[in-house]
């Protein structure tokens, strides 16, 4: 049950609410900033303080405004308004109306006891109308928004969890893991800040209802996954910023679906209903689905790695021995072939040298016999 309190409303309340907008919108920004460069540049330790300073002042920044509207406030009541305005107040008679005498058929009527809340369970009001709790939870409607949110929520739920383990088996060093995961934090909650605002805006000025924005936010948040699937250079920075920001945007919308169209009597409720959304996505998708589909890798890798054991062990007594002794005895026996071919090519040298001198020389004894022959002619 949602109770409607009047309350005095301030004059630059809206004023006041917008600078806490841009100072966390101006936090976020400057976190990102911060986060990029130190993931391309290394910091010392004095831009390291000076960082830390800044990121101190902007945390304590929306107490100054705090503090500077309690201030005013303190003031207006220490020095109150000199002429208030005056207040006129008439009493009229109140008219006396006659209760009317119902029927026998009406009087009889209203006697009967009320249907039981279980009897018209199926027939759901107007969208927009008032919802009892049993009724929005058996409608279609609210049957369709959270399968979406489900899968939705579920699937960048699943990612998110993955990242690190993604960009680690993808040779991601660990500040630049550090940076998406980062990253995913931040624009989450510029998902969560942004979708409200624009979910408005286009219901307010262009008639855009928040449904067809849900669509398009599970939409876009396909493009963070095949971001993933289908590497590339940078994508999985590209991918943590889409997931993220995807993953901000969806709760409020469901939130805000909830109460447009099943009415505000019992949304506390049933805005804990569409919350159970998210740990059931999880859940399925991340459990049952991702897990399963990790623990069947995991198991070939682990067969793998005992096909690899048993080798290990069938050849333990072998590495045990002098493996590279053949390789010794091949290189012994080549060595001492080339000695026994040296021994062999020596002898044949001399061999050839001995004939060619008996060659020589049988030459020269027989010019000597031709010459004597000669001069005994003469």
């Amino acid at each position: 049950m949602v109770r409607i309190i009047k309350t005095a409303r301030q004059s630059n309340e809206l004023k006041v609410f917008n600078n806490f907008l841009y100072i966390s919108l101006g936090f976020a920004g400057f976190l990102m900033i911060l986060i990029i460069i130190q993931n391309s540049l290394r910091f010392n330790r004095i831009e390291y303080v000076g960082s830390a300073y800044v990121v101190v002042i902007l945390l304590f920044l929306r107490l100054v405004i705090v503090l500077k509207e309690e201030s005013k406030l303190w003031r207006r009541k220490e020095h109150p308004i000199n002429d208030p305005i005056q207040v006129k107040v008439i009493a009229e008679n109140p008219q006396i109306l006659e209760e009317p005498v119902l029927p026998l058929i009406e009087a009889q009527a209203s006697e009967r006891k009320p249907d039981s809340c279980f009897n018209n369970i199926f027939k759901p009001p107007d969208r927009g109308e008032d919802y009892t709790i049993l009724k929005a939870l058996f409608s279609i409607d609210m049957l369709i928004l959270f399968v979406a949110s489900t899968c939705g929520v579920g699937g960048t739920l699943t990612a998110i969890d993955n990242l690190g383990q993604i960009g680690k088996s993808l040779g991601y060093p660990d500040h630049s893991i550090e940076t998406f995961l980062s990253l995913v934090s931040i624009w989450n909650y510029l998902g969560r800040a942004m979708s409200g605002f624009a979910s408005e805006i286009f219901l307010v000025k262009y008639k855009f209802p928040c449904t067809l924005v849900l669509s398009f936010v599970l939409l876009f948040s396909c493009v963070g996954h095949l971001l993933i699937a289908f590497l590339a250079l940078y994508s999985i920075y590209f991918a943590s910023v889409i997931i993220g920001f995807c993953f901000g945007a969806q709760l409020p919308l469901t939130f805000a679906i909830i109460s447009e169209i099943f009415g505000l009597k019992y949304y506390s409720t049933l805005h804990n209903f569409g919350a159970v959304s998210s740990p059931v996505g999880s859940y399925i998708l991340n459990v049952i689905v991702a897990g399963r589909l990790y623990d069947k890798e995991a198991l070939k890798q682990l067969g793998a790695l005992g096909l690899t054991r048993k080798a290990v062990l069938r050849m333990r007594k072998f590495y045990k021995g002098d493996i590279y002794k053949k390789l010794r005895e091949e290189v012994k026996a080549a060595a001492s072939e080339m000695v026994s071919r040296e021994d062999d090519i020596v002898p044949m040298r001399e061999r050839e040298g001995g004939a060619n001198f008996i060659a020589s020389s049988d030459a020269a004894s027989c010019s000597n016999t031709t010459n004597i022959s000669s001069t005994i002619c003469h």
